[in-house]
């Protein structure tokens, strides 16, 4: 584990999601609910270190006007998630949040599922990672931990790797959980070696992240829906508060 303090971005989609089931259409209604921003500003208060949002091209969840509002929130330091297009590199430039990283996207899927792939489109994702870094964006790649990806990140130039945890959440209590978590060892020693800043994040949660821990050179931890789901129970505030716990446990 990395010696200094590993952060925690909380993703709140799925505060939206749950208002979008009930009010798609009418997301602006002053009786929607759960408002979005109200649920971000509960997640800092209970020590969010950041706040993750995914603005899809559906608009299936998060809208516009979410993260306008969630960006002007005294002291947020926003990390927008986004595909490769031409519109929501605009978007991004024009809102110019603390950090944007790209990711795949589907709309057949309900959440995303899988790691972007740089090595089969280095063109393209290096036209974006400099797109926006000329606007003084730091990005991010949302990828899997296989050496290939891994490299071509580099090769993009953006700073910083998300390895996509999700294969070994899946496997989790599974005799295949250990080989997936030394997938992501590994990945994680090889991005760092290339000078590369390392997140994690997909399907982490308050009983799997003790393994996740075990990773060297975490910096950052982006965890959505576990934490959504305990709020149900606990309110967000607390939510947050109990995996920052986790996350300061030695």
């Amino acid at each position: 584990m990395s010696a200094s303090r590993i952060l925690l971005g909380v993703n709140i989609d799925h505060a939206a999601t749950l208002r979008q089931a009930r009010y798609r259409g009418l997301h602006a209604s002053p009786q929607a609910e759960p408002n979005p921003v109200e649920f971000t500003r509960e997640a800092l208060a209970g020590g969010a270190d950041g706040i993750t949002v995914h603005l899809r091209e559906d608009r299936r969840h998060i809208q516009d006007e979410d993260v306008l509002a969630i960006a002007r929130l005294p002291g947020v330091r926003l990390n927008l998630e986004m595909a490769c297009t031409p519109a929501m590199i605009d978007f991004a430039r024009r809102l110019r949040p603390a950090a944007v990283c790209l990711v795949p996207e589907s709309r057949e899927e309900v959440t995303t599922e899988g790691g972007l792939e740089v090595a089969g489109q280095l063109a393209r994702v290096t036209e974006t990672v400099r797109a926006l870094a000329s606007a003084n964006i730091e990005v991010s790649l949302f990828i899997g931990p296989d050496a290939p990806q891994i490299e071509a990140a580099k090769a993009t130039g953006a700073p910083v790797v998300e390895l996509h945890t999700g294969a070994f959440a899946n496997a989790w209590k599974s005799p295949a959980a250990a080989r997936e978590l030394e997938r992501l060892r590994q990945g994680c020693e090889l991005a760092r070696s290339l000078g590369l800043i390392v997140n994690a994040g997909h399907g982490i949660n308050y009983d799997n992240i003790g393994a996740i821990l075990t990773l060297p050179h975490l910096h950052e931890l982006n965890i959505g829906h576990s934490i959504v789901s305990r709020a149900l129970f606990t309110g967000i505030r607390s939510a947050v508060a109990e995996m920052q716990v986790h996350l300061r446990r030695p």
